[in-house]
This record gives C-alpha cells, structure tokens and sequence, in this order.
C-alpha cells in the first residue's frame, strides 16, 4: 500500500531522528568550542584564586599549597609560573616553564600581545599564538594582591580535534540509532497496523453484507476498543437488516390489505353519511318551517333555533372527532413521548370538570395518590381521560357516583374510571371500539354523542402500544387504559 501507516510512522520516526543528530551536530560545531573555551576560563579563574589566596597568606611555599597546585594543574592541563618583584622565580608548574618565564616579562613590559577575552585590575585573560611551538593558547596573567606577578597557561590545540572527534562519534552513533530504530518502529509499527488491517478487511465485507466475520483481538488498546465496537456494529447491523426485511415482509402484506382500506373508506363515507342525515333534515326542516312562518309565537320560534343550533353543534362535534379519528388512523398524527405526572394530568381535568359533575348531581370520588410519572403523549393521555370521564357523566345512574383510581402494575399504571349505572351487554362489549357503534342509539342522540370518541381511545392506545378496555360490574361499568411508568 503507497500510504501504509506503518511506512508513514516509519518515515516520520527516520526523519525525526536524523533531524535531531543533524541538529546536535550543528549545535557542536557552534557552541561546543565556546563551551570548551568558557570551561578553561573558569579552570583558570580558580586557580587564581586558589594561588592568590597562598600567597597573601604566606603558604605559596608550603606542601599542601604544592599538592593542591598540582592537582589543579594536572585536571585541567594549567602550567603555572609565579615571580616576585624582583623577577626571582617563587613557584612554577608544568612544563617550558622558561617560555612561560619570558612570556610573563614579555607581558609586563609590552602589555597584552593576545585576544583579550576579559580584563581586570589584577589580571587579563587572552589568547595567544606560540609561533616557536605553532600552538594555541588560552593564558592568564597578571599581579597577585600581595605583589607577586604570575602566569597560568593552558593549550587549546585540541579543542578543534575534540570537536571533530565528538562529531564523527555522534555521526557513527546516531547513524546506528536511526538503523535500529528504523528496525524498532517498522516491528512496533507492524504490531499496530496489523490490527487495523484487520478491521479494515471486517469493514469491508461487511459493506458486502457479509457479518461473519469478528476481530479477534483481546489487548485492552484503543484498536481493541474499536474492534469491540465494530463486532458490536456487525451484530447490530446483522439484527437491523433482519428486522428490515422482516418489515418488507410485513410492508407486502400491507399491500395485500390495501382493498381492505378502501372497504373501510367506503364504510366510513357510508357511515358518516348516515351519521349526518338526520341532523341535516332536522335543520332544514326547522328553518323552512322559520322560513315560511309556521309559528309566530316568540318561544316557538326560539325553540325551532334552538333546535337549529343544537343539531349544528353536534355536527359539528362529530366532524372534529372523525377528523381527528381519520388522522390517528391513517398515521398522520404524531406521537410525542414525554414523560409527565399522570396524577397532576387527571387532577386539572376534574377540577375543570367539577361544575359538569355537580350540574348532573354526580359524585366523583378519587384518593389522593403521590406523583406518578409515565411516559406518553401528554396531549392524547388527556384526550382518551376526557373521553372515558365524560362517557360516566353522560352514562351515570343509580347512586350517580364516578369513582376513578391508579392501580400500579408491573413497569406501569392503569387508570380507571368506574360510573354506576346500567351494565353494557355482552353482546355490545365487542363492538364498543368500532366506529358509529351505539349501545343505546335514543340515548346517545340525546347527549349528542357521535359514537366516535371510543374508536378514538383505541386508536391513541394503538398508537402508543398500551393496553385498554372495559369490565361490567352488577352496578356499573369501568373503563381503563395503561401507561408505561418512569
């Protein structure tokens, strides 16, 4: 592969590594003379003071003063002479101590001759040129504070082979460092790769729809982490194309249902049809009678726009409901899943509720019950409550009472509403979710019900996958529905 991560990480280490003994060779060349040079200069300046401090004390002459002039001499390559005043010789050390000798006149009586490096009062530090040895020299003289004169040489010749040599040793070892490492990175980058070509070959066929295949890896290294994630992406995809085409399968059956829709489309306009004639001919038969003056009496012609007006308002009412059915039905109508307090939900609608019940003589009973949290569309919760709560008031006899209670279950909550009143028949109980179906048509009209609002519980329910019904009981009947809780 041209662009192999591994040739990558192997070049970008190869050239990272040949940078840096490119850069510490230029380094050396810079600053190692100057770093050399500055260490002589320190080598000199505590041998002076070291000299300077014997002989104000008078231990120039002493073996100790001797022993430790020649260990500073012998570490750091120093010759030493020290002269009094009268040019006699107190002290020398190291070698060609009579050049040294002429070399202190030389300075004394002709002032420095060299490259100043530093000067001070005492003494100058500089570099000089022995034409008679052809050598370099870094050399420090001058008058010591209790009179005395001197002069430290150290040679400087093979500063320049030093630097030479540690370059070409830096060379051969860093030309061997670059070798191994370039053995090294290409091994550890083989180790890294390998898994990743791996993954790659699993990425691959599965874009073939091939999900056999797993990595096989068990470090704990990002690369592991990913191929855990990618086996996990394999078996989920595996799954999720299962349930596509099981979804297919069920999308052919659909299809197969679609002149069962179009019976029930014919059904429902023969439904509304029939729902709508009745109050249609009541309406226009009260206004041709206000048109043509049947009655001239006030309240006679009050009760006719009455009647008028209360036909409209239940066409209204149905339209709305069957609107609103048709969009459950066909999936127009989305629902929202939040999570809300049933209890809170329930207590609002019975307070705004409360008037209708006491206008019917109705007692609504419900305990008191601490939050309950489900998960639901809040909207369409209230929506089937309203329902089932106004079905009771419109339906409630005998002791006139509406009991409602919330009965935890296993990861829900199912809310009732019970009216006492007279059982539904059995033979009515499974019609009750069908669309126009009334127990008791005379009744019905006589609230202004639709026969709608219970198809439209059970198509809220449907669409929110939750359970609801209806149970008889010798003095009354209970309506319920539940919701999945928190």
């Amino acid at each position: 592969m041209s662009h192999s991560i591994r040739k990558q990480f192997a070049f970008i280490f190869i050239g990272l590594m040949t940078g840096t003994i490119l850069a510490c060779l230029l380094v050396n060349n810079i600053f190692l003379e100057k770093f050399y040079l500055k260490n002589k200069q320190k080598a000199l300046q505590d041998a002076y003071n070291k000299i300077n401090v014997a002989s104000v004390e008078g231990d120039i002459g002493s073996e100790t003063f001797d022993i430790e002039l020649r260990k500073i001499c012998g570490k750091y390559n120093i010759s030493v002479i020290i002269m009094d005043a009268d040019s006699q010789m107190l002290k020398s050390m190291g070698t060609d101590v009579d050049i040294l000798a002429r070399e202190l006149l030389d300075n004394l009586f002709n002032k420095t001759k060299g490259n100043v490096l530093s000067e001070t009062d005492g003494s100058v530090v500089q570099i000089v040129f022995d034409n008679k040895l052809q050598s370099e020299y870094i050399e420090m003289w001058g008058t010591l504070e209790n009179g005395n004169v001197y002069l430290m040489r150290s040679a400087l010749e093979g500063i320049k082979e030093s630097v030479l040599i540690a370059n070409r040793f830096l060379t051969y070892v860093g030309s061997c460092a670059v070798i191994l490492s370039a053995v090294v990175i290409s091994l550890v980058s083989k180790k890294v790769t390998d898994p990743i070509l791996e993954l790659a070959s699993i990425s691959e066929k599965m874009t073939h729809l091939d999900f056999e295949a797993k990595y096989q890896g068990n470090s704990k290294t990002e690369l592991a982490i990913l191929g855990a994630n990618i086996n996990e992406l394999s078996e989920a995809l595996e799954k999720t194309i299962s349930e596509l085409k099981t979804a297919n399968n069920e999308l052919q059956k659909d299809i197969e249902k679609k002149n069962k829709i179009d019976e029930m489309r014919t059904e429902f306009l023969s439904n509304v049809s029939h729902e709508l004639k009745t109050p249609i001919a009541l309406i226009q038969g009260y206004a041709e009678g206000l048109k043509e003056g049947i009655s001239d009496d006030p309240e006679s012609r009050e009760f006719y726009c009455d009647v008028i007006i209360d036909e409209a308002s239940k066409m209204n009412n149905m339209v709305k409901k069957l609107l609103t059915l048709n969009e459950l039905e066909f999936g127009n109508d989305v629902v929202t899943m939040e999570r809300f307090d049933i209890v809170a939900l329930i207590m609002n609608y019975m307070q705004s509720a409360e008037l209708l019940a006491k206008q019917n003589d109705i007692s609504v009973r419900m305990d008191e019950y601490p939050p309950i949290y489900v998960w639901a569309d809040e909207f369409k919760t209230e929506e089937v409550f309203t329902n089932y709560f106004s079905n009771a008031i419109n339906h409630c006899e005998g002791e006139k009472v509406i009991d409602v209670k919330l009965t935890k279950l296993a990861g829900a909550v199912r809310i009732s509403v019970f009216n006492t009143g007279i059982p539904i028949p059995e033979e009515s109980v499974q019609h009750l979710w069908e669309k126009f179906y009334k127990v008791d048509k005379a009744r019905t009209r006589e609230y202004g019900g639709s026969g709608v609002g219970l198809s439209i519980v059970k198509a809220i329910m449907e669409s929110m996958n939750q359970q609801y019904g209806v149970k008889n009981y010798d003095n009354g009947v209970e309506f319920w529905f539940e919701l999945e809780t928190v």
